[in-house]
C-alpha cells in the first residue's frame, strides 16, 4: 500500500442518501482521472450498485461462507470493475440478528491489503453504516483505515443527531489513529433554512460544510436505471453539483478533530432555526394534549 492513497470515508444516518451520494461523487472524481476503490461496508451491499448496473454484489463474506474461509478465495473473484474503471468490493454481512455485521468489514479489508488490492489507486472510498460507530462499523475510523470522514446529512433533526454521534467516534480515534474529519456534505430534505443550520452545525463541530447537494428527481430516475447521475444525465445540473463536491474532496486541506456538542446545544440549535420548538411551545403542546384528552373522556 502506498501512503499517497487518500483513504476516505462516508457515514450518515440511515436513509439519508449516503451510498447514493458517495456512488455519484466517485463517478465525478473517476470522470477526472482519480483511480479509485469502493469498499461498501454496508451488509446491505448497495455501495457499489450504481457502479455495477446490478442489484446487489457478491460480498466477501458470502462467499467466504460458500467456500469454507476467505483464504479460498481469489481476488478477481470479489473485485470488479465498474463505471470508469472504479474497483468494485462489498463485504457484506452475517444472516439478520445472527452474528456481528462488522465482521465482513474487518474480513473484507484485511483479505484486499494481503492480495495487493491497494496498488496503483489514488483514493480508496468506504461507504459506512452510519447510524452507529461502534465494533466492526467503526474499523476504518478506529484502524485508520480511513484518513478523511466526510458525513452525510440533512437539516432533519434525527440526521444532524446522528452526524454529531459520528464526529464523536471520530474524536475518539482522531488522535491514536489519526483520522479527521473533511466536512459535512447536506444531502438536501427541502428543510427551511438548511444551508445555514448545516453551516451553523459545521462550525460547532470545527469542521465546513463541504458542499450542499440540493434535492432533484434526476437522481431517482438514475437509481432506478442502476446508474449514477453523472453516467445518466451527463448535462444535467445535478450532475454538475456532484462534480463540485468531487472537486472539493479532492481539492480539500481542511482536515480537522471534530468538536461535537451536547444534546443541549444540539436541541438549542434546532429552536434557534425553528427546526424544534423552544420549552414553552413543548409546554404548550402539552396543554393542548392534557386538554384533549379530557374532552376524549
Amino acid at each position: 500500500m502506498t501512503d499517497k492513497i487518500r483513504q476516505i470515508a462516508f457515514y450518515g444516518k440511515g436513509g439519508i442518501g449516503k451510498s447514493t451520494t458517495s456512488q455519484n461523487t466517485i463517478a465525478g472524481l473517476a470522470e477526472i482521472g482519480q483511480r479509485i476503490m469502493i469498499v461498501g461496508c454496508d451488509p446491505k451491499a448497495d455501495s457499489t450498485r450504481l457502479m455495477l448496473h446490478s442489484k446487489a454484489q457478491t460480498t466477501i463474506l458470502h462467499l467466504a461462507a460458500e467456500r469454507g474461509g476467505v483464504e479460498d478465495l481469489e481476488l478477481d473473484e470479489v473485485l470488479l470493475t465498474g463505471y470508469l474503471g472504479v474497483k468494485c468490493v462489498e463485504s457484506g454481512g452475517p444472516e439478520p440478528g445472527v452474528g456481528c455485521a462488522g465482521r465482513g468489514i474487518i474480513t473484507a479489508i484485511n483479505f484486499l491489503e494481503e492480495n495487493g488490492a491497494y496498488h496503483d489507486l489514488d483514493f480508496v472510498s468506504y461507504d459506512v453504516l452510519g447510524d452507529v460507530v461502534c465494533g466492526g462499523f467503526a474499523m476504518p475510523i478506529r484502524e485508520g483505515k480511513a484518513q478523511e470522514i466526510y458525513i452525510v446529512c440533512s437539516g432533519e433533526m434525527m440526521a444532524m443527531y446522528a452526524a454529531n454521534n459520528i464526529a464523536r467516534g471520530i474524536l475518539k480515534y482522531a488522535h491514536s489513529g489519526g483520522v479527521r474529519l473533511g466536512g459535512l456534505i447536506c444531502n438536501s430534505r427541502k428543510v427551511d433554512r438548511e444551508i445555514e443550520l448545516i453551516e451553523a452545525l459545521a462550525e460547532k463541530l470545527n469542521t465546513q460544510m463541504i458542499h450542499f447537494v440540493p434535492r432533484d428527481n434526476v437522481v431517482q430516475h438514475a437509481e432506478l436505471r442502476r446508474m449514477t447521475v453523472i453516467e445518466y444525465a451527463p448535462n444535467h445540473p445535478q450532475a454538475d453539483e456532484y462534480r463540485a463536491l468531487a472537486k472539493k474532496i479532492q481539492e480539500n486541506t481542511k482536515l480537522t478533530i471534530p468538536t461535537p456538542i451536547s444534546m443541549d446545544e444540539l436541541e438549542e440549535l434546532l429552536v434557534e432555526f425553528g427546526i424544534l420548538g423552544g420549552e414553552e411551545e413543548y409546554q404548550k403542546a402539552l396543554a393542548e394534549d392534557a386538554v384533549k384528552t379530557v374532552a376524549v373522556v
